[in-house]
């Protein structure tokens, strides 16, 4: 009947939820505790009553009370100011893509453009914390490695290496020599040259220096 007056598909899922308690009691005509959706939805917007009955698992008996519906009003609100939060930072992230371009475009003005750079890094340093969302996150993290890329830009910080793992890595190696094995011993210093090591084979031995 519901897809017939309105034409749109009514559920893909039929779930029947537990009892419906009113301030712990069943609820009934009998003792005139009984509310309708629509008496409900005379108070409360039917999104709140929506949250409200999700907060419970379907198989479990839900308790209906003023102050739980205003607990489901406040946790409701809460994540709406938080995705409002999350439009206004993507919009910002979608103006500096905009004024980056801008900038580009005048002239190869690559200034302004590392300017701009700066502008989503303020936002991320300000905004991205344990609370924000993975999509939030990663929707900054993608500009920031878009723009980087255009003015080819790698936004990569290499691992520090310590000075014992090092020598080490430069023990393996003269040990590796010493059994023939220039693969593994080429392998170490080219590891050693990623990480901003560079080695130099001496008479008194194997000196390395930071590049």
């Amino acid at each position: 009947q519901s897809e017939c007056c309105n034409g749109k598909t009514f559920a893909h899922y039929w779930l029947h939820n537990g009892f419906l308690n009113i301030d712990n009691r069943k609820m009934s005509k009998s003792l005139g505790n009984f509310f309708t959706v629509r008496e409900i939805s005379e108070k409360y917007d039917l999104q709140v009553l929506r949250f409200f009955m999700l907060s419970a698992h379907y198989r479990s008996p839900l308790n209906f009370s003023a102050d739980l519906m205003e607990s489901a009003k406040t946790g409701l609100a809460r994540i709406c100011n938080a995705a409002d939060s999350l439009k206004h930072y993507a919009g910002a992230a979608k103006e500096a893509e905009k004024k980056f371009d801008e900038a580009m475009d005048d002239d190869f003005n690559t200034a302004d453009a590392i300017s701009v750079v700066f502008e989503l890094v303020r936002l991320a340093n300000s905004n991205v914390n344990e609370d924000g969302t993975k999509a939030f996150v990663q929707s900054l993290l993608d500009e920031l490695l878009e723009l980087g890329d255009i003015l080819g830009l790698v936004f990569e910080t290499k691992e520090e290496i310590l000075d014992e793992e090092i020598e080490k890595l430069i023990e393996e190696r003269q040990v590796a020599r010493k059994e023939r094995n220039f693969q593994r011993a080429d392998e170490i210093r080219a590891e050693l040259l990623e990480k901003g090591i560079v080695l130099e084979d001496t008479r008194e031995g194997v000196k390395w220096k930071r590049a």
